[in-house]
């Protein structure tokens, strides 16, 4: 018996999630079904051109993981695209990846998905209206990307030579 697939993280949901061949009704074609991981997997790769390893980072899989996801997509794409059928995204094994934010003024928290919503130069916070909040990890820590501790770590390094 297989182990099931583990949960692959999603930062977009697509708002159109259907795609067929212009000028033939919908009754006449064969559909290809690509789940939201399949999607976000060329995303990450052919949309953004990031490398497979961040790809793979990103969604919270193996890098060999990432690439049979991302292989099986390219594939029903051909498929579809070859062969003049619909594609279908729906589906999948998949969590989506949520930004939390804390506002200074009033202690509120909330939650919105990564890549949705407004950019966080033109947020508000939803309780009061202020523009004095961060970003915070689930523990309620502020959020750091690993860039920034990298850099944080040289800083301190030059420091004490």
């Amino acid at each position: 018996m297989s182990r099931p697939p583990k949960c692959r993280r999603v930062e977009f949901i697509p708002r159109l999630t259907f795609f067929k061949p212009a000028g033939v009704p919908l009754r006449d074609l064969e559909e290809v079904g690509l789940t939201v991981e399949e999607l976000e997997a060329i995303r990450l790769k052919d949309l953004l051109g990031l490398e497979q390893e961040a790809c793979a980072e990103r969604m919270g899989v193996s890098r060999p993981t990432y690439h049979r996801i991302l292989s099986a997509a390219r594939a029903k794409v051909a498929e579809a695209l070859v062969n003049g059928k619909a594609i279908r995204v729906e589906g999948g094994n998949f969590q989506l990846v949520m930004r939390r934010f804390l506002c200074e003024k009033c202690g509120h928290q909330w939650e919105l998905p990564c890549g949705q919503g407004p950019r966080g130069s033109e947020m508000t916070c939803p309780n009061c209206g202020s523009t004095e909040f961060y970003r915070i990890n689930q523990d309620g820590t502020p959020f750091r990307c690993q860039r920034w501790e990298k850099c944080r770590k040289l800083d301190k390094m030059a420091e004490n030579e």
